[in-house]
């Protein structure tokens, strides 16, 4: 005769030096036959609401004893070995104003950053800053192996305005040197944020700007295909930090986002018109770009083109 019982075996797990305790169920059927170990049966995932692998060893006891006897217990010892991912995230440009936003958000998902920026380290003080890993640099000179050794995404949000040549450089050359780095490092998934193209006439899309954005997001997808992501939002507004000051772009952004949802329907026959979206075009929060920033590195199923709405859904995927 067979009996079984659901045990919880509490474990430690250590990450970035965060000790957690968390208890793993363990589904144990007790045999009427001394001779017959009874088997132990673990969950496919230790949690599942767990994001990462742990890469630890559990040893676990579990015991069965003959139905007759009183206190003669036999206990054996089974390994169990569970993987726990560690996502390890690069942000180009990560003390800018989308870039300090995907690192805020990053670490507050628990993921690893590493921010790459010629400013380096903010000059402000959050207690989020002090869990970034700053690397001052630039993407046309750094040592790629104090950056991307290790990592398992880069995102880029390298980009600017300039004379053309300057436009071109940044954000379509400077983007192609990190994709290209980051393929070569074997880096698994890289992430751009690139620009809404505002439904422009063919002539205004091919000013600096947007050549070089379109470059990038060509790079991106051609050296990534099944992984890469390109983040097409349009205005981005939030609180922005220009020479030790804040500008308040939330004040402009947030109403305006609000009152084109609520006329959409009205407004939606108008989108057909050329450069339309300068005016529709739904503004996005900075807070929403990093969240599905983190969504991406996260969801293996994330890639291609996001438009400003898809951006939002993706958002909401981490909120939730």
């Amino acid at each position: 005769m067979l009996s079984c019982g659901l045990y919880f075996v509490p474990i430690s797990v250590r990450k970035q030096g965060v000790k957690r305790e968390m208890s793993v169920p363990l589904l144990s059927g007790i045999s009427s036959s001394p001779s017959t170990l009874n088997r132990a049966f673990f969950p496919s995932r230790i949690c599942p609401h767990s994001q990462f692998t742990l890469h630890r060893r559990l040893r676990v006891g579990c015991s069965y004893a003959e139905a007759n006897m009183k206190s003669d217990f036999t206990s054996a010892t089974i390994d169990v070995v569970a993987d726990v991912k560690t996502e390890r995230l690069v942000v180009l440009g990560g003390s800018g104003f989308v870039g300090s936003a995907i690192c805020k958000a990053a670490v507050s998902q628990g993921i690893e950053v590493i921010s790459l920026s010629r400013s380096g380290r903010p000059s402000y003080s959050d207690p989020w800053i002090d869990q970034i890993s700053w690397i001052t640099g630039d993407v046309f000179y750094v040592n790629w192996d104090e950056v991307l050794v290790g990592a398992t995404a880069v995102v880029s949000t390298l980009g600017g305005f300039g004379n053309e040549e300057q436009m071109k450089r940044i954000n379509g050359d400077a983007n192609v040197v990190a994709v290209t780095a980051a393929k070569s490092y074997g880096v698994p998934k890289f992430i751009l944020i690139s620009v809404h193209d505002y439904n422009l006439p063919s002539f205004l899309l091919q000013i600096g700007y947007f050549t070089g954005k379109r470059k990038a997001e060509s790079e991106v997808l051609s050296n990534y295909p099944t992984s890469g992501v390109v983040l097409r939002p349009g205005f981005i507004y939030g609180k922005r930090r220009v020479d030790g000051y804040q500008i308040p772009l939330d004040l402009i952004g947030e109403p305006l986002e609000r009152l084109l949802r609520a006329t959409a329907n009205f407004t939606r026959p108008l989108s057909s018109l050329p450069a339309s979206d300068l005016l529709l075009a739904s503004p996005v929060s900075v807070d929403d770009v990093a969240l599905a920033v983190v969504n991406a590195v996260r969801d293996d199923d994330m890639f291609g083109i996001f438009t400003i709405d898809q951006i939002k859904e993706a958002a909401a995927n981490v909120k939730v």
